[in-house]
């Protein structure tokens, strides 16, 4: 069987990474029927009705996953960082704690506003 490069970057990370960004992306999938996969600019992005909508990666310094929120510089969110980004926030996520279900939910569904 044959790994698509998504599924490749999946297989490469190190726990406790790699089952937090698992875990991650079965949420994301699961979040809304119109929510899909796809691999873009080397990392794993979630498309909304077939637009950019959010991503996962790893910060370079702290080695913690995080969503990137594409709509995020629009939603006031305490959790959501903006950093030196233009349009995006990110949420950080701890690998070594269960998955903030509530703060992920709430950040999707103000962020799905942007998209009808």
């Amino acid at each position: 069987m044959n790994l698509r490069d998504i599924d490749l970057f999946f297989e490469a990370q190190e726990e406790p990474n790699k089952g937090c960004m698992l875990a991650l992306r079965q949420f994301l999938l699961a979040f809304h029927s119109d929510i899909t996969e796809a691999w873009k600019w080397r990392l794993p992005f979630y498309l909304y009705k077939g637009k950019t909508f959010c991503y996962l990666w790893t910060d370079k310094k702290t080695k913690m996953p995080y969503v990137g929120i594409v709509e995020g510089g629009k939603i006031a969110h305490p959790m959501l960082i903006k950093g030196d980004r233009t349009r995006m926030k990110i949420l950080p996520i701890d690998p070594n704690s269960d998955l903030p279900v509530e703060v992920l939910e709430e950040v999707l569904e103000e962020a799905r506003t942007f998209y009808r």
